[in-house]
C-alpha cells in the first residue's frame, strides 16, 4: 500500500508537477486491490478533465509494473500481481517477523494507565472492561514498537476510604483480632470490604452525625500515612484490609490472562507531589483561592471551575491526578500517555488536563484520554457502587462461564475469556456496550470462540498433511488469490488500529478472515490435491495472522478446542 501510495505520488508530480498525499481505499474485489480518485481530486487545480487525468496516470504506473484500470468518471483501480501476492505470502511465512507490524512508535516510550480499582472495594463490571481494553491498547502499542509500561491507579485516600473504613471499625469492634473472622478467600474479603463501603455510604448521606465522624475519618487516614502508622490500631486495620485489596485485584488479574501491570500508582503516593504541585502554581497564578479553598478557573477556558485543595486543606482527586501525571513523567520520561477511563469523568479531566497545560504544556500534549461507556448484561442497569446495585467483574465471567457451559455441556476457561475479551473488543470504544453472554460464546457468530474455533480448524487442515507448506507457484485459483488478498489487508488495519487506538478494527478483520478462509477451503481442496503445498502454505499464513491478531486481542488462539 506504501508502495503503490509513493507510485502515485511520484506520477502527479512528474505528470502535472502537483505535490499530492494520495489515499487509497479497498474496493469489491471485483475492481481491483486498491482504489484512488485522486484524478478527481487534481481535476481542478491542473484544468483538466478527471478521466484524461486518469489514463495519464494509468500510463505511468503501468510503466511501473503497476497494472491500473480506470473506473466511473476517473477512478483508478490497482489489482496486484500474483508475484507482489507471493512476496507477501513469504513474509507471513517467515517466522523471524511478525507480518505487518508497524513501526510508527519505534524506539518511543508509552505509558499505558486503564483500570484503576479503589482498594477496599471490589472490580465492578466497568473495570473489567477498561481492564481488557487497555491491555489490548498496551499490545497495540508494543505492536508498533512502543516501550510500553502498564500503570494502575487507585484511591487509597480519600472520602470513599474514610467511609469504608469508618463502617469497618464498627463492624469489628475497633479490634483488629476479629479481622480474622473473614474467611480467608480473596473474593468473599472483597465483597465484605464492598459491603461496608455502601454501609458507610449511606450513612454520611443519611445521618449528620455520622458524616461528621466520616469526616474525622477521612483526615486519620492521611494523617496515618503522613506519620507512617502502622501500629495504631486504627493503622493495622487499614493496611491489612487495604492488602486484601490488592491481593484481590492480582488474583482477578491473573484469572483474567492480561499482561501484569509494572506498577500501581495509590492516591497517598501521588498526594504529595499533587499538592506541592498545586501550592506551588498557586503562587504562579495558575490556582486560586476561593472561600478557603484552592481552585482552577475553568470558566476562563470555556470549561468549569473546580476544587484542588478543601477549605480543610485536604486534596481533592483532582490533585492527586496531577501529582499522578507529574510522578509517571518523573518516573518515565513518555514521549506518550494513554488513559482509559469510563466518559463519566470527561469533563473533569478536561479541567484538570486545562490546569496542568498552563506550567506543563508538553505533559498534555503527549496525553490521550480515551473513554468508554456504561457496561451493562442484557436488561441490566447501570451500577452504582455507592448503593451497592453494581455489576461484579465475577458476574459477568460467570455469566458467560454458564452460557458456555449451556452450549457446549463443559466448562472451557479459553473460549470462555475469548468470549468476554471479543465482545467488548468488538465495538468500537466510546459508547454503552450491553454484553450478551449467549451471544458472546457462540461458535458460529461474530464472536471469540468462533475465532478460536477457526485457527483450531486451521491447525488441524496442518496437522493432517503429508506435505510441507510452501510458496504458490504460476497463477493463483479465484479462491487461492481471494484469500492472500485478505491477508494482505492486514497490515493496513493494525496500522489504522494502532493510530486510533481502537482494537475493534482488529476484531472485524479477523472476522472478514476467517469467512474469507471459509470459502477459500469449501471451493480448495488441501489434503491430497496437487497443490497440497502450496495451499498449506496458505493455511499456515493464515493462522499465521489469526493467531497474531488474536493475541494483539489477548485472546486465546488454540491449536484444538
Amino acid at each position: 500500500m506504501q508502495e503503490i501510495t509513493q507510485a502515485l505520488a511520484r506520477a502527479t508530480q512528474e505528470l502535472f508537477n502537483v505535490a499530492t498525499q494520495p489515499e487509497l481505499s479497498r474496493p469489491d474485489e471485483q475492481f481491483g486491490d486498491y482504489a484512488s480518485n485522486i484524478a478527481m481530486q487534481l481535476a481542478k487545480q491542473v484544468g483538466k478533465n478527471p478521466r484524461e487525468i486518469a489514463e495519464a496516470i494509468v500510463g505511468h504506473l503501468e510503466g511501473q509494473g503497476i497494472q491500473a484500470t480506470i473506473a466511473g468518471p476517473g477512478f483508478i483501480n490497482i489489482r496486484l500481481s500474483d508475484d507482489v501476492l507471493r512476496t507477501e505470502v513469504a513474509k507471513m511465512l517467515d517466522q523471524t517477523k511478525a507480518y505487518g507490524r508497524p513501526d510508527n512508535y519505534a524506539g518511543q516510550t508509552v505509558v499505558t494507565e486503564y483500570s484503576d480499582p479503589n482498594p477496599f472495594k471490589v472490580l465492578h463490571a466497568g473495570h473489567l472492561y477498561t481492564t481488557l481494553v487497555g491491555d489490548s491498547i498496551s499490545r497495540l502499542l508494543e505492536s508498533a514498537g512502543a516501550s510500553v509500561h502498564r500503570v494502575n491507579f487507585g484511591g487509597d485516600v480519600g472520602l470513599h476510604v474514610a467511609k469504608n473504613m469508618w463502617a469497618i471499625m464498627r463492624f469489628i469492634d475497633n479490634d483488629p483480632a476479629r479481622l480474622a473472622e473473614i474467611d480467608e478467600d480473596p473474593h468473599v474479603r472483597a465483597g465484605w470490604l464492598s459491603k461496608r463501603y455502601v454501609e458507610g455510604n449511606t450513612a454520611y448521606e443519611e445521618d449528620e452525625a455520622a458524616k461528621a465522624e466520616i469526616i474525622d475519618v477521612n483526615k486519620k487516614v492521611y494523617q496515618l500515612h503522613a506519620e507512617d502508622d502502622h501500629d495504631s490500631v486504627f493503622a493495622q486495620v487499614y493496611w491489612t484490609c487495604r492488602e486484601w485489596s490488592y491481593s484481590y485485584f492480582k488474583i482477578l488479574y491473573d484469572e483474567l490472562e492480561v499482561v501484569p501491570f509494572e506498577r500501581y500508582y495509590p492516591e497517598s503516593q501521588t498526594t504529595p507531589t499533587g499538592i506541592a504541585t498545586v501550592q506551588e502554581q498557586l503562587k504562579n497564578g495558575v490556582y486560586e483561592e476561593s472561600d478557603g479553598a484552592v481552585v482552577f478557573n475553568g470558566e476562563k477556558h470555556g470549561l468549569h471551575t473546580r476544587v484542588f485543595m478543601n477549605s480543610q486543606g485536604l486534596p481533592t482527586y483532582e490533585a492527586k491526578d496531577v501529582g499522578l501525571i507529574m510522578q509517571k513523567w518523573q518516573d518515565y520520561h513518555f514521549d506518550k500517555s494513554v488513559v482509559v477511563t469510563a466518559n463519566d469523568i470527561v469533563e473533569y479531566m478536561k479541567v484538570v488536563q486545562k490546569s496542568i497545560e498552563q506550567f506543563a504544556p508538553e505533559l498534555t500534549k503527549r496525553s490521550v484520554h480515551l473513554t468508554h461507556g456504561n457496561l451493562k448484561l442484557q436488561g441490566g442497569v447501570k451500577m452504582s457502587s455507592r448503593k451497592g446495585n453494581f455489576l461484579l467483574a465475577l458476574d459477568v465471567l460467570e455469566a458467560a462461564s454458564e452460557a458456555s457451559k449451556a452450549l457446549t455441556g463443559q466448562e472451557n476457561r479459553q473460549a470462555m475469556l475469548g468470549a468476554v475479551k471479543y465482545a467488548f473488543l468488538k465495538q468500537r470504544i466510546g459508547g454503552d456496550i450491553v454484553y450478551n453472554p449467549a451471544e458472546s460464546v457462540s461458535l458460529e457468530g461474530n464472536s471469540g470462540p468462533y475465532l478460536q474455533y477457526a485457527h483450531a480448524r486451521a491447525c488441524s487442515i496442518m496437522g493432517k498433511a503429508q506435505a510441507q507448506p510452501s510458496l504458490f507457484e504460476g497463477e493463483l485459483t479465484a479462491p487461492e488469490r481471494s484469500l492472500v488478498r485478505k491477508l494482505t489487508e492486514y497490515p493496513e488495519v493494525l496500522r489504522l488500529a494502532v493510530d486510533e487506538y481502537m482494537p475493534h478494527y482488529i476484531c472485524t478483520y479477523l472476522y472478514e478472515l476467517a469467512q474469507t478462509f471459509n470459502r477459500f477451503y469449501e471451493h480448495s481442496r488441501v489434503i491430497g490435491d496437487e497443490r497440497e503445498a502450496a495451499r498449506l502454505g496458505l493455511v499456515k499464513a493464515y493462522t499465521t495472522i489469526l493467531r497474531d491478531g488474536l493475541w494483539l486481542l489477548g485472546v486465546t488462539a488454540p491449536e484444538r478446542l
